[in-house]
């Protein structure tokens, strides 16, 4: 147990998500003030998961090859910095284009990575992930609580400057996170395809695809959808945080859950809370109480569905292969799935409007629980 480097990690999750919290909310803002569009808010949005579909899987595989996750890490963490500096040097489409690109490409390195790091670390102590990962969510209320009401008296030029210091704490840590011992696996014998043949692995990463599309038009629009609405950019941010606050209590109590409930029945309610959330927060922006009941809703929708999919993750990918299981996870529902999400709510929130965009969220959700509940075999 004290060989498990705690706090050192908890510092890296805690910047990490820092850094999404003031990213994901506000930068939608911060670029509707530069006189974008929403199809091009929703391009550039969907950069940091459109760069997920590819540079985790690369990332992960040079991970496993050379077994030095931490060094790729720190590498990224310092060129992920050094581009995003360039943002300080234009505000044209094209040029937040390729800033946003190339930071983005470096900084999905990161956490699939660190999560292999860390649950190699804990080893057969992995009912701790949920301990440490909290403090990646501590960090994100801090920061998006933090965030809000300083936009509400300050210019949104000011978020640039924050997200700059989180990223700073990001390579910090990135450095003081020792590597993790590689420990071989039953598993190591098979090939990374023989592993993807098997129905359930498909059917749940195709389920969690479908759950990352859902939440593209929240993480890119939602802010925008309740300053329209009247909301305070500090309102703003207290719902943000409301969701991440009950997150963390998941995180705390989920070792307990998974002892009463299996890993399926978790994957199920997370799915079925997706589909009611979103219909929420489409068609009851008007009552707050309604915005506030969907915020909750993101501890089982966020919280404990990554959880529980980072415990199927380590199920199923182990040894040899665990940083690649974990980077292709990331790439393929975060990457793609984000990215399709993103996408799309740019076309859709024009032409659909915000009440039905969100709505095909929630019809996502749905799909994804119906492949959950019929093909998904695991305890």
């Amino acid at each position: 147990m004290q060989s498990i480097p705690y706090w050192r990690l908890s510092g890296f999750y805690f910047f990490h998500f820092a850094f999404i919290g003031a990213f994901s909310p506000y930068w939608g803002l911060y670029l509707q003030s530069l006189s974008f569009d929403a199809f091009q808010i929703g391009i550039l949005m969907s950069l940091l998961h459109v760069t997920r579909i590819f540079a985790p899987t690369a990332w992960g595989w040079l991970a496993d090859y050379t077994g030095r996750k931490m060094l790729i890490v720190q590498l990224a963490a310092i060129t992920g910095l050094i581009s995003y500096c360039g943002i300080f040097f234009g505000e044209s489409f094209y040029w937040l284009f390729i800033v946003m690109m190339l930071m983005s490409f470096f900084w999905s390195a990161s956490l699939p990575l660190i999560e292999a790091t860390t649950l190699s670390h804990l080893g057969d102590s992995t009912a701790r992930y949920g301990s440490i990962r909290a403090w990646g969510s501590v960090g994100f209320v801090c920061a998006v609580v933090g965030i809000g009401y300083l936009l509400d008296t300050t210019e949104i030029v000011s978020l640039l400057w924050w997200v700059l210091g989180f990223k700073l704490g990001i390579v910090f840590f990135s450095w003081r996170v020792p590597e993790a011992e590689v420990i071989s696996h039953s598993t190591d014998s098979l090939s990374i395809k023989q592993i993807f043949k098997k129905p359930s692995i498909l059917a749940f990463f195709i389920a969690c695809l479908l759950m990352a599309f859902a939440h593209g038009p929240y993480y890119t629009f939602y802010s925008i959808y309740l300053v329209e609405h009247g909301y305070s950019k500090g309102v703003i941010g207290w719902l943000w945080a409301i969701g991440v606050i009950c997150e963390i209590g998941v995180f705390f109590l989920i070792p307990r859950v998974m002892k009463w409930f299996g890993l399926k029945y978790i994957l199920v309610f997370s799915f079925c809370c997706a589909v009611i959330r979103f219909l929420m927060i489409g068609w009851g922006v008007e009552w707050p109480v309604i915005i506030l009941i969907a915020q909750i809703l993101h501890a089982v929708t966020y919280g404990a569905h990554h959880a529980a999919a980072m415990m199927v993750i380590h199920h199923f990918f182990r040894g040899r292969h665990q940083a690649k299981g974990q980077a292709f996870y990331t790439s393929f529902t975060f990457g793609l799935g984000g990215a399709l999400g993103g996408i799309f709510s740019g076309y859709a929130w024009d032409w659909l409007g915000p009440e039905f965009t969100f709505s095909m969220s929630g019809l996502a959700a749905f799909l994804g629980l119906g492949l959950i509940i019929r093909k998904v075999n695991i305890r």
